[in-house]
């Protein structure tokens, strides 16, 4: 495809020419003549755009969707765009935003589950192949301004320290010029661990000065587009806005959960009632939309004890705040926009989740996630739950709101988020925004539309090609179907009309209006027994009778059900779906799941500076003995102050640190009780090699065990810790060495978390009685999947 200004964008980087007309000796020359150089744009009339992709909200949850959840920006977006109903993804964060990005199918681009559970099969391997170039890719190399603020949860584990390599962060392949956000599946909005491209930064306040990542994002987000606008103003932007929220935790200021005190009241069963009552008026289904049934799995408000009822609606209060308080900052990036004179030729996309709700949280829910994660939800008793409901949504907390919320949150569908079978866990709301090139406004689209289709409708309105060739690789067909027929059209035929689903065994296809599905497990009963794959019940459903899949039909047609059932294989084959893959605990190994470790063995060793570092990218101590020396020089004359090494933060982690002289080790469990150890004589001055072991009780997981302390081989101080976390100490904190960024794991050092003397080497050494292999491998499926 050639544009009107004769540049051929199939091959990109659009190939230079040479200037083969007359060349001069003399510059002077009247007849020195070469073309004028002009920088590269794309076609005249691209429209900027912004992409704007929120996390684990259901599709009940918005009030543009009939939810109980306050969304103006939404809602002013419908008023002068198009709502899409039937718009779908994937039922996983990491999967959804890898097809969003490449228009492709997420097997297509290797993440056919979170990059954390990646294994060598091409479909689950967690990295998105050449052959398949990311849409900011090519809209940059065609003369976008490229830029990505937020949550990215594409960067495979082993690529996530400071090393990279860097070709799945956003600055790398991922196409983007300038990304701000953070890498993941989840952060403390008050603490986040970010990134400005692929260096770690920090917040430039806390959260007692009104520090929201949310508020950060969209700040900076204002911020680029203001700067692009004014320094390159011919040149149209492309801005994916993925501010990680509303994914646990539930963080946000108390002004705006209390705005939904008391409207709860009623539970998760009348919260449906209510909802589809409200999506019916407001036309996002339709008039005759069944309700579908409870599962047995989700116990039924009246069922849950009075105890608990006032907790559970304060953290539905909170989730509702946290919604209302992120549609805002959306609507401050789109203000932006507006008052720029820009937005009129903007496509915007607001997509409402990328799955549906999560039912990460238990029964119950979580005031700290990390004690689900590590198999301790039991610390959080009713009792417990009671006392700290004030603090929910608070820096002191990490919570999630109930399995039966996230449900309620899906109304009227079936299920949840990690259910691909259901629309529960792929239908998500979303507006399309474009007044310069969408004559109606404020109507309905019903057509069948899927996350792979934004990447070829940006292509279509911009007048690019899909590319054959990008940095000389040959480029496989994008895979999904441009939305632009429907723009103008509310009554065209369906386009996209074959679309398979499968997520963790759960798996189902859409053709012409059809849907045969098949449950295989349930998000939060990972000790259920999974089934054999061929022994999993499928259901059929008639789309065009029955818009929510209430009505199984699959007795009643078995030659349809088994045709669906063929052409689900035929697109599995197509789409490296196969081999299915529903097994735990191997596939979080990584050696029997064939992928990279970027630790490994029994010693490690780190240096000054280093910061930032994820639990992967750090042996881990847990379960087993150990021990930390800190290699450290002292000047004549200072007291030793700060921290030496620390893992974790706030809601469980360790530190070896020194307090007014002397050494002291920190063991935070969960953020309700820390073992602290220290030392009986001060740190003198000059060389010294401080050692903190760690000897494990075993005979089994989160066992205690002693502490002592060293100077120079010289015990010191000694002392017990009782209790440890088996599985994860943070799902965004990490490890650092001479100080202790984010939120700190001791109230001890709080105020002094830099360490005032010289760190020559800390050196971390774990013993061979390692219990991990006794760790359930239910709960390491659970934990990570949950973190996404």
């Amino acid at each position: 495809m050639t544009d009107p200004t004769g540049q051929s964008r199939a091959v990109l980087p659009i190939p230079d020419r040479q200037h083969l007309g007359l060349v001069t000796y003399d510059a002077k020359d009247p007849d020195t003549e070469f073309p004028p150089i002009t920088p590269l744009l794309p076609p005249a009339g691209a429209p900027n755009v912004l992409v704007v992709l929120l996390d684990d909200v259901g599709y009940g949850a918005s009030s543009a969707f009939g939810g109980p959840a306050d969304t103006p920006t939404a809602e002013r977006l419908q008023s002068s765009g198009l709502t899409y109903t039937r718009f779908h993804t994937t039922a996983l964060c990491a999967p959804t935003r890898a097809a969003l990005l490449s228009g492709r199918n997420h097997h297509s681009v290797g993440m056919g589950s979170v990059t954390e559970t990646a294994t060598s099969a091409p479909g689950l391997s967690g990295l998105r192949p050449n052959t398949k170039a990311a849409l900011p890719m090519t809209l940059k190399l065609n003369g976008y301004s490229t830029a990505q603020f937020g949550k990215c949860h594409e960067v495979p584990p082993w690529q996530t320290s400071p090393v990279g390599p860097f070709t799945s962060w956003p600055t790398g392949e991922g196409g983007f010029e300038h990304f701000y956000g953070f890498i993941g599946g989840e952060n403390n909005q008050y603490y986040p661990a970010l990134y400005e491209g692929v260096a770690p930064v920090e917040a430039d306040k806390t959260p007692e000065e009104g520090y929201h990542l949310t508020e950060d994002l969209a700040d900076h987000a204002i911020d680029w587009v203001r700067m692009q606008k004014s320094l390159a103003p011919d040149k149209p932007f492309f801005v994916y806005f993925a501010p990680g929220a509303t994914h646990a935790p539930h963080h946000v200021p108390k002004e705006w959960a209390d705005k939904y005190e008391g409207r709860f009241a009623g539970g998760w069963d009348a919260q449906r009632e209510s909802i589809l009552e409200q999506q019916k008026q407001r036309g996002v289904v339709p008039a005759d939309a069944v309700l579908t049934p409870r599962p047995e799995a989700i116990p039924a408000w009246e069922d849950m004890s009075e105890e608990m009822k006032p907790v559970l609606e304060r953290q539905m209060e909170v989730y509702a705040g946290f919604l209302e308080h992120t549609d805002f900052h959306v609507g401050r990036l789109v203000d932006a926009i507006e008052e720029l004179g820009a937005l009129d030729n903007t496509l915007v996309y607001y997509i409402i989740g990328d799955n549906g709700a999560s039912a990460e949280g238990t029964i119950n829910g979580a005031f700290n996630e990390m004690a689900n994660f590590n198999g301790l939800a039991a610390i959080e008793t009713p009792e417990f739950m009671a006392e700290v409901k004030d603090k929910f949504g608070t820096k002191d907390a990490y919570n999630h709101y109930s399995v039966g919320w996230a449900w309620a949150m899906c109304t009227p569908y079936q299920w949840t988020k990690q259910v691909a079978s259901h629309w529960g866990g792929t239908r998500n709301g979303t507006i399309v925004h474009w007044p310069a090139g969408i004559r109606t406004k404020g109507e309905t689209r019903s057509q069948f539309t899927h996350v792979i289709d934004v990447a070829p409708t940006i292509l279509e309105v911009a007048k690019l090609p899909e590319p054959t060739f990008v940095n000389g690789v040959q480029q496989s067909p994008i895979e999904g179907t441009s939305m632009v027929y429907t723009f103008d059209d509310a009554e065209a035929a369906e386009r996209h009309d074959l679309q398979y689903f499968e997520m963790a065994g759960n798996r189902g296809i859409y053709y012409k209006g059809w849907s045969a599905v098949t449950r295989h497990s349930t998000p939060w009963l990972f000790a259920e027994a999974l089934p054999a794959l061929d022994d999993d019940v499928w259901e059929l459903y008639d789309g065009s009778q029955d818009w929510t899949q209430s009505k199984d039909l699959a007795a009643e047609l078995p030659e349809k059900l088994a045709a669906l059932q063929r052409l689900w294989l035929i697109e599995a084959v197509k789409y490296n779906v196969l081999p299915i893959d529903d097994r735990r605990f191997e596939r979080f190994n990584p050696h029997i799941a064939g992928r990279p470790q970027l630790v490994s063995g029994n010693r490690q060793v780190l240096f000054p500076g280093m910061k930032r570092l994820s639990e992967h990218s750090v042996l881990s101590i847990k379960n087993r003995s150990f021990s930390v020396t800190a290699a450290v020089d002292i000047a004549d004359g200072i007291t030793a102050n700060g921290v030496m090494i620390a893992q974790g933060g706030r809601f469980g982690g360790w530190a070896l640190y020194a307090r007014e002289g002397r050494a002291k080790f920190v063991y935070n469990l969960l953020g309700m009780t820390e073992f602290v150890v220290g030392s009986d004589v001060d740190i003198p001055a000059g060389s010294h090699q401080i050692r903190v072991e760690f000897a494990y009780d075993g005979g089994g997981l989160a066992r205690g065990g002693g502490v002592t302390i060293y100077h120079d081989g010289h015990e010191v101080g000694s002392g017990r810790v009782e209790q440890t976390q088996p599985m994860v100490f943070s799902a965004d904190e990490t490890t650092d060495i001479g100080d202790d960024y984010g939120m700190p794991v001791s109230v001890d050092y709080s105020g002094a978390t830099t360490f005032n003397g010289r760190i020559e080497v800390v050196q971390i050494d774990v013993g061979d009685d390692d219990h991990t292999h006794l760790i359930d491998p239910e709960e390491v499926a659970r934990v990570a999947l949950s973190r996404q």
